[in-house]
């Protein structure tokens, strides 16, 4: 869903940095995968055709954090 996130925190030896991948138009959504050592993050389109991949070995990766897209409240949900 168009503005789901996930940030990717990296052991870059003398210092960690950050990466993002966003879902950047309506009906993209990202996926993470983790399998042999390597942590992949997919931004895809509704048929699953990836558009941008982010791949990093799990062995660096010191956090990984999804953020999903906040959805608008509905009538009843909001405060009085």
């Amino acid at each position: 869903m168009k503005g789901d996130r996930v940030e990717i925190v990296v052991d870059a030896g003398d210092t960690a940095r950050v990466y993002e991948v966003e879902a950047t138009r309506a009906g993209r959504r990202v996926e993470v995968s983790v399998g042999r050592g390597v942590v992949e993050v997919v931004e895809v389109t509704r048929t699953g055709v990836p558009v941008r991949t982010a791949r990093f070995m799990a062995g660096r990766v010191l956090a990984l954090v999804e953020h999903p897209a906040t959805a608008a409240l509905l009538d009843d949900e909001r405060p009085a």
